[in-house]
């Protein structure tokens, strides 16, 4: 049987070791059956075992092999659509419960490193970086917002403060979120997966999910074994194929870029990003980068359909770092790649339920790292009976793209194009 390694990163050359999780051969037996062992299956798994539910957990590749493991690893709050859109398209009571949802991804990330002695090179800050004075009003605007919903934890910073959190001239000013980050990405899953064996959960990689068998028990299969269930979580996102086509039309895989470069000594990365911040700048097709645990600049932006050779991801991205620090034009890139994300077409992201037992979440459209987290919980107070949250997700629109899956990628193309030109034209 075929296996499939982790793409070549920062992330796989510096994860941590881990034991190696044998495929499933055998017919099993169990609870709740999680396809996908990226952040919302393993966050789901986890609330699940907690409250005393027995959990199988199938990946076609390995732990994080996805998004999970190759993202840009910066703890972002809200969604990728802010609350004020929410409350335009919901009623209050339902706004209410995602409003106060938007800040809690980041509080169950920092519960589980702490619970779970997870090393996965955990920092605090993130920096909004506005470019224009549209973009500044924005951050204002935001922060307001944010308040209402009992956010705090912000500072907006003119020129003058966001020059000395970041070494860069482009910005007008910013908004500081303290209760933003940045960690490890790949360690984190590894880390929650970890957790997961340790309360009696199973994981087995290299075991894709080829069929569901729908009913009153559903079963799943694998290419050599079955798992039969009560309840089904598909947490397959981008790399789910075809496996539940409800789910294929109303969503898009798009791929990030990122670069990292060699080490640049303590120095010279204390001058980049004094705080040791993650930063990302308030432009639709962002940019955003932070250091490593070992003083590496790790920067990631543009939006792709499908993945690329990294030879052209470095000659994508590099220039966009080169303007922000030129400093570093001497400096040599170690590593480029890209993870596919799912995008839909509201941005918002897709929670549901497929007849009385199969469960989803999918299309976090770039803000996984956060919402993930607060996804696996909402999953597991759904399957316990508790389903208030799950509701307020799961009656949010999700739209088809026009043109079924064979004009979603044209479509989104121009999307890209028309919001790259106002980024460009500032309005």
């Amino acid at each position: 049987m075929a296996n499939t390694p982790y793409p070549q990163s920062y992330y796989a050359a510096s994860a941590n070791p881990v034991p190696p999780r044998p495929a499933l051969q055998e017919e099993v037996q169990t609870d709740v059956c999680v396809i996908g062992a990226g952040y919302t299956g393993l966050s789901s798994a986890l609330f699940l075992l907690e409250s005393g539910f027995s959990v199988t957990v199938l990946e076609a590749a390995k732990v994080g092999f996805g998004a999970s493991g190759r993202n840009g690893g910066q703890i972002v709050n809200s969604y990728s659509r802010d609350i004020d859109v929410i409350e335009r398209t919901v009623g209050p009571k339902q706004a209410q419960l995602l409003g106060q949802m938007a800040f809690e991804g980041g509080r169950i990330i920092r519960e589980r490193v702490a619970k779970y002695n997870i090393q996965c090179d955990l920092k605090d800050g993130g920096v909004f970086a506005a470019l224009t004075a549209k973009q500044m009003g924005h951050l204002e605007s935001q922060k307001r917002l944010w308040e209402r919903f009992g956010h705090t934890q912000l500072e907006l910073m003119d020129q003058k403060r966001i020059r000395e959190v970041v070494d860069c001239d482009q910005y007008l000013g910013g908004m500081l979120d303290m209760s933003g980050g940045h960690i490890h990405p790949l360690n984190l899953a590894l880390g929650e997966a970890a957790a997961v064996e340790s309360l009696g959960g199973k994981i087995y990689e290299q075991s894709p999910a080829v069929r569901i068998e729908r009913g009153a028990n559903p079963v799943v299969h694998t290419p050599q074994g079955k798992v039969r269930a009560k309840f089904i979580i598909v947490a397959g996102n981008a790399y789910l194929g075809n496996l539940v086509p409800e789910l294929a039309a109303k969503s898009m895989p798009c791929g990030t870029q990122v670069i990292t470069t060699e080490p640049l000594g303590e120095d010279l990365a204390r001058q980049l990003l004094p705080q040791d911040y993650c930063v990302e700048d308030c432009n639709y097709l962002l940019d955003y980068y932070r250091l490593t645990g070992d003083k590496r600049l790790i920067f990631g932006g543009g939006v792709v359909y499908g993945a690329r050779d990294p030879a052209n991801i470095e000659a994508i991205i590099r220039p966009k770092m080169l303007k922000a620090f030129p400093q570093l034009k001497d400096v040599k890139i170690d590593y480029a790649w890209t993870g596919n994300f799912l995008l839909t077409l509201s941005r918002l992201p897709q929670v549901g339920r497929l007849g009385d037992n199969i469960y989803y979440s999918q299309g976090c459209s770039g803000h996984g790292v956060t919402y993930t987290h607060l996804a696996g919980k909402v999953l597991a107070e759904a399957l316990r009976g508790q389903a208030e949250r799950f509701d307020a997700f799961a009656e949010l629109p999700h739209y088809p793209f026009p043109g079924g899956q064979m004009l979603r990628v044209p479509f989104s193309a121009l999307g890209a194009w028309y919001y790259s030109l106002r980024d460009r034209l500032g309005f």
